[in-house]
């Protein structure tokens, strides 16, 4: 999967090298395992395998650029101002998108909004969508008490595995007594509540 046609203007190897400059190693290494992890469900639930690939790859490019780039991104390209309260755990994904759209000229709107999406997902997924955000949640690397039962739930259920990935992301957050995005509750209601 050297070439992406008509997904993006540049080939895997060039993304690689953009994320090389801009993470340090450990978060390079992620994105490719998020890459890997996004390919094979891709495959396996029949769906796009490209922008599987590139949004995986590229989920955390602006992980680590520093917030004043996020701030004035927010206020040029007249995004939710709200967003300004929030943080890098936050503004990565969402703000993220447009960085990415401007620096590397992606403009597939289903690569972006698997990005924007990727950190607080949204009342609307499409498969590529719930691929790049269970992918992130079940790369290879991570270890977490309930890690298994997510990567069996992955296996048989984008559905199923979207809402215990967004149940216990939201556990994590009340638990750390850190503020909520208002869109993490939307996402929890849509995938979670069970009258949905």
């Amino acid at each position: 999967m050297d070439k992406y046609d008509s997904l993006a203007s540049y080939d895997r190897d060039f993304f690689i090298e953009q994320l090389q400059k801009n993470l340090d190693e450990k978060r390079f290494n992620h994105c490719l395992r998020v890459e890997a992890k996004a390919v094979q469900l891709a495959e396996l639930f029949v769906a796009d395998v490209s922008r599987a690939s590139i949004a995986g790859l590229l989920h955390d490019y602006c992980k680590q650029m520093p917030d004043a780039k996020f701030i004035e991104t927010i206020k040029q390209k007249h995004l939710n101002p709200e967003l300004v309260e929030y943080g890098n755990g936050i503004w990565h994904g969402i703000v993220g998108a447009e960085i990415i759209a401007d620096e590397l000229n992606i403009h597939d709107e289903i690569i972006l909004n698997a990005i924007r999406k990727h950190t607080v997902a949204d009342p609307y997924m499409t498969d590529i969508d719930k691929i790049v955000f269970i992918a992130d949640f079940i790369e290879d690397a991570r270890d977490f008490p309930e890690v298994d039962e997510a990567r069996k739930l992955a296996r048989t259920s984008l559905d199923n595995a979207m809402a215990f990935e967004i149940k216990h992301t939201l556990e994590y957050l009340i638990t750390n007594k850190k503020k909520i995005y208002p869109k993490i509750l939307d996402s929890y209601n849509q995938w979670v509540v069970e009258d949905n």
